[in-house]
């Protein structure tokens, strides 16, 4: 089957680009991206998810015993008030 014309000059564009400084620029401009990211120390956005649902466990926990110190504060305070 032959190609139509704007499939023949899709292609020759593309050959074009992949024979262009373009092509260099993109892989240099890749690498470059792929360093900073690498300095930022990204994670994935799963693990970032995990995380913070162990922070948020521990902040409910966190809570939880405050709650507990407080009531057994009341509690001392009034039996030293008896």
């Amino acid at each position: 089957m032959k190609p139509t014309p704007l499939e023949e000059l899709s292609g020759k564009i593309g050959e074009l680009l992949a024979n262009s400084p373009a092509k260099d620029i993109e892989k240099n401009l890749r690498a470059v991206f792929h360093n900073v990211s690498t300095r930022l120390d990204l994670v994935p956005r799963e693990e970032f998810e995990v995380q913070q649902a162990v922070l948020q466990k521990t902040r409910d926990m966190v809570e939880a015993l405050e709650t507990r110190v407080a009531a057994l504060e009341q509690q001392l305070q009034k039996g030293g008030d008896a």
